[in-house]
């Protein structure tokens, strides 16, 4: 969904965020496979054998249920709930855009966009959520076929000289940031892993999607940035000229962010539901969790869960309104959750679960990305929280004359 900001990192980070878009994907695409050799064992026969089914079973392996479940549990439900504030505030954005002389503020089309959300707190199957999760797709699709023909259209007037090679130090970090949050799809790969027909294909499905990811992602971004140099909008779809296209566009988006929602949405509350909501009468040590179930015997909704799930929806909008800079709080989300689920802790459990069994070059690489994990981490958060201070103050990302 991100894809439409892809052309501001360029904007940002220049050649080194077309660079940074293909080494992310094959440092994610690697994580995302040892991520799901942790799940193995090999047993006395020699023959691997699935003994673990998630991300938070391979935690608790290695820190323990009390410190490893909670903490993942924690990131993951962190990255789910800023993605389904995203949407919200990408939502907002383009209706701004597409309406720049209404009355309305970016706050009240927020709060106008969230209406329609309020029906995720229904939902309670997975069918259902896949179906919007497929006109989603769809609707993606058509967006990214019209910018495209859009930005080839205007190739005679592309900005080629706009594209900087230098590394600016307080606008790459925020770029990669907006990289890594894209590719950020360790959370889901257990459980895609262990619903497939047949397992010996995941590391091919995965190098097939992560190179597709990387190719179109880098043309993408280069193109859009091409189209329109240094005033590239942070969504790129607010950079269309004529009123009417642009609308139709803008909308279509809109359509396609809230058909985004559920999923991470339903992700994050089936999560708390799992640590919080299960079964009080056992105790934590057993699965116990510290309130009871959120459905009744017939697998009715609780009134009261109903109620959480629906200030839950409230709580993204308000955080939507709170802080209103789309690109530069999914670099700040990228640069902390992102970099632990995607590059530190897959490395770390898997150093730690195989390191008998790894070779040299194999912990080297580990090492190596756990290293550029903490490194991507700590700048980009620096600097992301740095240009979110200074956006709300109305002030530019990067510092000038010392302000």
């Amino acid at each position: 969904m991100f894809i439409v900001s892809f052309p501001y990192a360029v904007h940002q980070g220049g050649y080194w965020s077309i660079v940074a878009m293909v080494l992310i994907a094959y440092i994610c695409c690697h994580t995302g496979k040892i991520l799901v050799d942790c799940l193995y064992e090999t047993n006395p026969m020699g023959r691997l054998v699935r003994v673990r089914t998630s991300y938070v079973e391979i935690a608790e392996h290695v820190w323990g249920r009390r410190y490893g479940a909670r903490l993942v549990n924690m990131a993951q439900i962190i990255e789910l709930l800023m993605t389904c504030i995203l949407y919200v505030l990408l939502c907002g954005d383009l209706v701004e855009g597409s309406f720049p002389d209404s009355p309305l503020s970016l706050s009240s089309w927020i709060m106008v966009s969230t209406v329609p959300l309020l029906a995720c707190a229904f939902l309670t199957s997975l069918r259902r959520v896949s179906w919007l999760s497929f006109w989603c797709t769809v609707a993606h699709m058509l967006i990214n076929l019209i910018i495209l023909i859009y930005c080839f259209i205007r190739a005679p007037h592309w900005h080629w000289g706009d594209v900087k090679l230098r590394i600016d130090v307080w606008t790459l970090p925020i770029a990669l940031g907006i990289i890594v949050f894209s590719y950020t799809s360790q959370i889901f790969l257990p459980t895609l892993e262990g619903n497939l027909t047949d397992r010996s294909k995941f590391a091919c499905m995965m190098h097939w999607t992560h190179v597709a990811a990387a190719v179109f992602k880098a043309l993408f971004s280069y193109i859009g940035f091409l189209t329109w140099g240094l005033a590239t909008q942070e969504v790129i779809t607010n950079n269309l000229p004529h009123p009417s296209f642009k609308i139709v566009v803008n909308l279509i988006l809109v359509a396609k962010a809230l058909l985004s929602y559920p999923l991470p949405f339903y992700a994050a509350v089936d999560l708390m539901q799992t640590a919080l909501f299960k079964d009080r009468s056992k105790p934590s040590s057993e699965g116990g969790t510290l309130f009871p179930s959120c459905m009744d015997e017939r697998g009715m909704m609780k009134v009261w869960g109903l109620a959480l799930r629906l200030l839950l929806v409230i709580f993204t909008t308000m955080l939507a309104i709170i802080i209103p800079h789309f690109s530069l709080l999914m670099g700040l989300i990228g640069s902390f959750t992102g970099t632990m689920l995607s590059f530190v802790w897959p490395c770390y459990f898997h150093l730690k679960i195989k390191w008998y069994v790894l070779r040299w070059p194999a912990r080297a690489l580990d090492i190596g990305i756990i290293v550029l994990g903490f490194l991507f981490g700590t700048v980009g958060m620096y600097y992301s929280a740095h240009a979110l201070s200074r956006a709300f103050r109305g002030l530019p990302p990067e510092p000038i004359h010392g302000l």
